[in-house]
């Protein structure tokens, strides 16, 4: 099925993704050959549902977030170039790739990128702020009904309290990237893909 698969997937269109996600030769193959084998409507292109059935986001607290990720808005299908673009956030920074790529600018998997990614998973109405209320919706989601409303309201006063330094009591990107600037994301957001 591997071989069918990478047939499917001509080479200009490998160097392309290659070029735009970083990812190797075989890497792309490899990972062609899984999205056709999730690709259950066979026409090229993945369905949330289709993201549905992988066992590990279906169990994620925040696997839909993380799927809708995967989405430009306004689409409920996304192709092989597409999903490669999103899991290049994901792709571990290697010593040999911190220069910037200057034709396309930052390269997907940078921490910058990888930011953004994270707090698009926060920013549920896409206003470029994460508001209380979306802070709690996405606490909510990681503990379920583990903590009450009241501890969890808490702790989501308490981290714009601490993030909020223009006092809209929202955390802006530049606000996250503040609170964030000691932690390795590079490593924390970084799945290892086989060569």
């Amino acid at each position: 099925m591997g071989s069918r698969a990478s047939s499917l997937l001509r080479e200009e269109d490998i160097e392309e993704i290659k070029r735009e996600t970083g990812f190797s030769h075989s890497q792309i193959t490899r990972l062609y050959s899984r999205f056709h084998s999730l690709d259950k409507g066979e026409n090229g292109a993945l369905s949330r549902e289709d993201f549905q059935r992988i066992p590990e986001l279906a169990i994620n607290p925040l696997g839909d977030r993380i799927i809708n990720a995967f989405f430009p808005e306004g689409e409920d299908q996304v192709n092989f170039r597409g999903f490669m673009r999103t899991l290049a956030h994901f792709r571990p920074v290697e010593d040999n790739e911190k220069n910037k790529n200057l034709t396309s600018g930052e390269p997907l998997n940078s921490r910058a990128n990888k930011l953004l990614f994270a707090f698009r998973l926060y920013d549920l109405d896409r206003d470029d702020k994460i508001s209380r209320d979306e802070l709690l919706q996405v606490l909510r989601m990681m503990v379920g009904v583990n903590i009450s409303d009241e501890q969890l309201g808490s702790i989501a006063d308490r981290t714009i309290q601490e993030a909020d330094t223009n006092g809209d009591m929202c955390i802006s990107f530049s606000e996250f990237t503040k609170v964030l600037e000691k932690v390795d994301v590079e490593q924390k957001m970084s799945i290892r893909f086989l060569h």
